[in-house]
């Protein structure tokens, strides 16, 4: 699916279940940067509030997803008559700018391995889950997947991985990412 200029200020799209990648493509490289992963609950990147004049948004399941349409007018109706609405979505859109500063500090500041180290601490906090394994990352990301969330490649994901794996702050099993140690992440991510 692409959200186009159009479609960004009439439409706000919330994630009812499941799990979207949100990226662009670059027009010159043809390289995707992924912007977000969003669960169940999450709006996509302020759609419905605001035109994006510049760029088309593209979302790809990375699970079986629902996803609804909320038109603009119906959404400020609703933010009018429940001013709770209106304050929640506020907290998600400042929570995800504080998000998309610290990544754009990361891809300046930090080598691959760092920057991947607090990726997965960030997925693994955010939709993490506990299985009889030990703490997981549900979702399966591919190693191409993972390079276009931080700015990276796929051949340097790969290796940043067997620098965590040998570290043991994560296993990668079935491209299943266990979290065997998250302060020993934490520390790798350089925070």
């Amino acid at each position: 699916m692409v959200v186009g200029a159009k479609e960004h200020g009439e439409w706000m799209l919330i994630v009812v279940a499941g799990h979207l990648q949100v990226f662009e493509t670059s027009l010159r490289s043809e390289r995707e940067l992924t912007l977000a992963v969003l669960g169940s609950g999450s709006t996509v990147n302020g759609t419905g509030v605001v035109a994006r004049w510049t760029r088309e948004l593209s979302l790809r399941a990375l699970e079986p997803s629902v996803v609804c349409r909320l038109a603009q007018q119906d959404l400020q109706d609703l933010m009018r008559c429940n001013p709770e609405v209106g304050i929640r979505l506020a907290r998600e859109l400042a929570t995800w700018s504080m998000l998309m500063e610290d990544r754009w500090a990361d891809m300046v500041e930090k080598e691959v391995s760092e920057r991947l180290a607090g990726l997965i601490y960030m997925l693994g906090e955010l939709h993490g889950v506990v299985s009889k394994d030990g703490p997981m990352i549900p979702t399966r990301y591919t190693h191409w997947q993972l390079a276009s969330m931080i700015g990276s490649n796929r051949e340097a994901v790969t290796r940043a991985f067997s620098e965590l794996q040998e570290g043991g702050s994560v296993e990668v099993r079935s491209r299943q990412v266990y979290i065997k140690d998250f302060d020993a992440l934490r520390r790798h991510a350089g925070e």
